[in-house]
């Protein structure tokens, strides 16, 4: 097989800090490697945005902006690890019965504030995962009443990040044309 010319592959992002995706590991390591490397890529798009474009709405008819993105995935991290996983008593971030979309369409609060918020629902997740004891320990899913396991949640987080990357690459995009896996 012919070497790829390394042109032809895939540009990162210029400040790109992630580390290497493992090849071989054990499964805890592996899924909360991907989730860290899809953590971290998220936060790579917006860096270097303006404050003030975050919360544009960029890709209409979407009302998506990276803004939004970011109060949803710390919504979601919390959803998952302390809520449903952990059975911590906390209250929900960015809804309300009456205003379940809050997250995404609610943008007049401080970015800044917003990325503490995440990193901080971020870093309990990796904590609760950590105190696991394996990935088949359960929480409760709330919809169902039925059990969740760990390993549920860390590919269903993989996939949550995965799916707000592709977002967060078009509406970077529109907004400065900078791109990166």
């Amino acid at each position: 097989m012919s070497e790829i010319p390394e042109a032809n592959y895939s540009k990162t992002w210029d400040e790109d800090s992630r580390s290497a995706l493992p090849l071989v590991g054990d499964e805890q390591g592996i899924l909360t490697a991907f989730l860290d490397w899809h953590r971290e890529t998220f936060a790579l798009k917006c860096s270097g945005v303006p404050k003030e474009r975050l919360s544009d709405k960029g890709v209409p008819p979407s009302g998506l902006s990276l803004h939004g993105i970011l109060r949803h995935l710390a919504a979601v991290e919390r959803w998952w690890f302390r809520i449903q996983f952990a059975g911590e008593d906390v209250p929900l971030l960015y809804y309300s019965d009456d205003d379940p979309d809050q997250d995404f369409e609610d943008l007049d609060g401080d970015v800044e504030e917003a990325f503490a918020v995440w990193r901080a629902e971020c870093e309990r997740s990796r904590e609760i995962v950590a105190a696991a004891r394996s990935l088949d320990e359960t929480g409760v899913h709330r919809a169902t009443g039925q059990p969740v396991s760990l390993r549920r949640i860390l590919v269903g987080m993989i996939a949550e990040y995965a799916r707000h990357n592709g977002h967060a690459d078009l509406l970077r995009e529109r907004i400065d044309g900078a791109t990166g896996q």
